[in-house]
């Protein structure tokens, strides 16, 4: 049996759950489609801080973009299960030109890849909860955003 490090307290892991918005590179994508066909893919993102949003690309035939609709629940995971960060929240899908120039450059260099063709389009997610924990002796206090507020 391993021994758990100390929980860390809510500030400290916000403050490492948006080290991890800014510096990661990939997160998991779940979504579901009209029927409740599941699907979880890897898309990389940037953290727009300044709207507090994660932007994603994909293509407009996956099924996470067609699952995405205006108020429909995505989930966003960062990490591996001893340190998660669990996102849920509201997704709206946009076209390269309805996303802010200085997004769209910012997306570009940090991945080193610009979709900006026609088959592509950007997925704006907004956190409603964020959740982080390592180990059991942080579910407790894993909450860290309620209904879009954090609460450190």
């Amino acid at each position: 049996m391993t021994e758990s490090d100390p929980a860390r307290g809510r500030e400290q892991r916000k403050q490492d759950t948006l080290d991890r918005l800014r510096q990661d590179d990939d997160a998991w994508v779940a979504t579901a489609s009209a029927d409740g066909v599941p699907t979880l893919v890897p898309l990389s993102f940037l953290w727009d801080e300044d709207n507090g949003t994660l932007v994603m690309a994909t293509r407009r035939t996956n099924p996470t973009a067609v699952n995405v609709t205006p108020d429909g629940p995505i989930r966003v995971t960062l990490g591996h299960t001893r340190d998660v960060v669990l996102i849920e929240g509201g997704a709206s899908v946009l076209e390269g030109a309805d996303l802010p120039p200085a997004t769209r450059e910012a997306f570009a260099a940090k991945l080193r890849w610009d979709p900006r063709t026609p088959v592509w389009v950007f997925l704006r997610i907004t956190p409603h909860t964020v959740r982080a924990w390592r180990e059991v002796n942080e579910l407790a206090d894993r909450d860290l955003m309620l209904a879009g507020t954090w609460l450190v």
